[in-house]
């Protein structure tokens, strides 16, 4: 997932990032204008386009040919008359069932407290969550949101997971304010391909 907030490098990174391998990027930038979205779409080749999901204005899906919309809350609707993939975040066991069966995959929020987001805390024990996948609520269409690093990708695999969402564990190693050179972000993404592989 993309960092929250625009940034001069974030282009050329998403540019790596992809060269490298990210199969699945969500654009979030919550509360942003349509014109940041659409100025860092532009400066994107068209190639990965189809590797990316928005998470708000969802005009850009088609107008970029983008792989998907993303719904971050149960209460926003599937825009009327919309055709492709379709992921939303859910933050409780009871609503993921039903929440799978409208979605293409679901992202299980506040799995860790939040490394982005010092706010945001974890939702879940361990029981709670090894109890959902002796259930089948955590499956392969399931990702593990919320506090993911390289430390507890393992963890995430052995609950079942099929996939986990990386935030604040790969941006906090660019500090947007004062670098331009990136390499050990890169170099953690390749870490991190490793550990999901």
């Amino acid at each position: 997932m993309t960092k929250s907030t625009f940034f001069v490098e974030e282009d050329k990174i998403l540019v790596s990032l992809f060269d490298e391998g990210l199969d699945n990027l969500h654009l979030y930038k919550p509360g942003s204008s349509p014109l940041y979205a659409e100025r860092l779409l532009s400066l994107i080749p068209e190639e990965y386009y189809s590797k990316i999901t928005v998470h708000d204005h969802f005009y850009l899906k088609n107008e970029y040919k983008l792989g998907g919309i993303h719904l971050d809350t149960p209460e926003l609707e599937i825009p009327k008359g919309y055709k492709g993939r379709i992921s939303q975040t859910c933050d409780n066991l009871e609503n993921l069932r039903d929440i799978k069966k409208k979605s293409d995959y679901v992202f299980l929020k506040n799995i860790f407290d939040c490394i982005e987001f010092s706010d945001e805390k974890s939702s879940f024990n361990n029981d709670q969550l090894v109890d959902a996948y002796k259930k089948g609520l955590i499956d392969k269409k399931v990702y593990a949101l919320g506090g993911m690093s390289i430390d507890n990708i393992k963890y995430a695999k052995d609950l079942g997971f099929g996939g986990v969402v990386i935030c604040g564990d790969l941006w906090n190693r660019f500090n947007i304010h004062n670098e331009t050179d990136y390499k050990e972000l890169i170099l953690h993404f390749e870490k991190l391909r490793k550990a999901v592989g």
